[in-house]
């Protein structure tokens, strides 16, 4: 949940970024995109770093760079101090992300992974709750600097769990493969490119509504804590998806026709969102589009690298920095559209028609290859 926390914690502290230091809406939203593009890089430093150094080392080293980040900010000034002191922090915070699925790559495979992801959504679901509600109340009382303050005990008490409780799951009889020959491989894998572009636009769904939410409450004459409140809302709608998607994989469900189910509802739950955006009835329809996301993202991360099995840590890099660097580049249009309707709709076009697409997989285009076949 730390990825999540860290940034949902961050969401309701926008609003205050442009009090703070008298800054537009659009400059205080641009805090999300440089979280994420600083969290894709930090995405392949350290799936890189977990085939090589281990899986614990490398957590512990990237929650010691969040922690240090967190103190940075306090020292803070200007606006652009605080992006860096952000970019920094995400930075450290993506090691969070690409090692844990790494960790339940080296101990799950299959419909069992898939299940596990499941599991890990239903778990993942009360992150929004948390982060939001929590936020608005530090923001309302401390400002900016208590969501700072509570992420940075976060950090510290997730280094010392690391260090009494993770084991190290990197199989000792593996070795570190050669980054160009994976960067290749996947590179010319249209199934890999269609994963990556299934969890980005899942993702910029879900977090244009954290980058757009407090300025569409305030608009709405709403106050941070109802806000806060929402969250639990959120929570509420991914929580479902992930615990329908379990169910119906253990009914012998395909991980494809869930995709498709998951594409459809965003769309239509997307219009919906642009029909009601005048009114706080748009939360009814956001909550169909974070069920979409609960749905969609197991089936996608479950199955992405199942041909990458003797090069997870590498392949993981590479796979979260080409979606971690889609959700920023779309994060950054969001930013600048300031239009949530509009941005859940294009991410439900986008999304239904990569499941109406049918993608050859990398495998099958070396046979094809190897034929001689165009």
């Amino acid at each position: 949940m730390f990825p999540q926390m860290a940034q949902t914690l961050f969401s309701p502290a926008l609003a205050d970024f442009a009090r703070a230091f008298s800054v537009p809406p659009e400059a205080a939203s641009q805090a999300l995109t440089v979280y994420f593009v600083a969290f894709a890089f930090g995405v392949f430093v350290w799936g890189r770093a977990c085939d090589r150094i281990g899986r614990k080392p490398a957590i512990l080293c990237g929650l010691s760079i969040y922690t240090a980040a967190c103190c940075a900010a306090f020292a803070v000034t200007t606006f652009d101090g605080l992006l860096i002191s952000q970019a920094v922090a995400a930075f450290g915070a993506a090691v969070g992300s690409v090692v844990t699925q790494t960790v339940l790559r080296d101990r799950y495979a299959g419909a069992e992974l898939v299940r596990i992801f499941s599991m890990v959504g239903m778990v993942l679901a009360a992150s929004p709750a948390i982060g939001l509600f929590a936020g608005a109340a530090l923001v309302e009382t401390f400002g900016y600097k208590g969501v700072v303050t509570a992420l940075f005990i976060m950090s510290s008490v997730l280094f010392v769990w690391t260090v009494a409780a993770l084991p190290e799951t990197r199989p000792s009889h593996r070795m570190a493969e050669p980054l160009s020959a994976t960067l290749k491989l996947m590179l010319r894998d249209s199934l890999i490119w269609r994963s990556a572009l299934l969890v980005a636009v899942f993702n910029v769904a879900l977090y244009s509504y954290y980058d757009l939410g407090p300025f569409v409450f305030q608009r709405l004459h709403l106050g941070a804590d109802v806000y806060g409140y929402s969250g639990a809302l959120l929570a509420l709608g991914s929580s479902l998806g992930a615990w329908f998607n379990r169910r119906r994989l253990k009914a012998g469900s395909k991980g494809e026709n869930m995709l498709r189910m998951a594409s459809v509802l965003m769309l239509g739950s997307a219009l919906g969102v642009a029909s009601l955006q005048n009114s706080a009835w748009f939360l009814v329809p956001m909550l169909l589009v974070v069920v979409a996301f609960g749905l969609a993202i197991p089936n996608v991360l479950g199955h992405a690298l199942v041909a990458y099995q003797d090069k997870l840590g590498t392949a993981g890099a590479l796979f979260g920095l080409m979606y971690y660097l889609m959700i920023g580049a779309g994060m950054l249009v969001t930013a600048w559209a300031q239009a949530l309707g509009g941005t859940l709709i294009v991410c439900g076009v986008v999304a239904t028609a990569l499941c109406l697409i049918r993608f050859a997989s990398g495998r099958e285009q070396r046979q094809h290859d190897a034929r001689g076949v165009v």
